[in-house]
């Protein structure tokens, strides 16, 4: 199975799930239908549904304080969507950009990059890593 489709999954289930308790979710489940709508128009309505069902459930266990209930809630919709995709991988592109709407970087400050660090160690071997400043005093 694609790694890459498989991370996908997990941030598209996790994020509507997320999104569900908050002001954003007409515009998540608006998104999620209309893709759904693009890509396999005979199931759209019916995810419609059961992302209203879903978000009944998650605001009934968030109430009550049943966090096992939303994690449940938030793999469920990873494993729609991984099988979505899996069926419909050309979905992908259009996913990534409602996500990019839904949940949009904040702004970068001038002067600052994104920093990306990778790392191999082995034997007794020590690595340090930081994206801005690092102070090390071993004794």
């Amino acid at each position: 199975m694609d790694p890459e489709i498989v991370a996908l999954a997990g941030t598209a289930g996790t994020t509507v799930v997320t999104l569900m308790a908050t002001n954003a979710w007409e515009s998540a489940r608006d998104g999620v239908v209309a893709l759904w709508r693009r890509f396999q128009p005979a199931r759209a309505e019916n995810i419609g549904e059961e992302l209203d069902a879903g978000r009944e459930e998650l605001l009934l266990a968030r109430r009550t304080g049943d966090a096992e209930s939303e994690a449940e809630l938030a793999a469920e919709w990873q494993g729609r969507v991984r099988r979505f995709l899996l069926a419909r991988p050309e979905a992908a592109d259009a996913l990534r950009r409602i996500l990019d709407e839904l949940n949009p970087s904040p702004p970068q400050e001038p002067g600052t990059e994104r920093v990306r660090l990778q790392a191999r160690a082995s034997g007794s071997a020590r690595i340090y890593q930081a994206g801005r400043d690092q102070h090390i005093t071993e004794r």
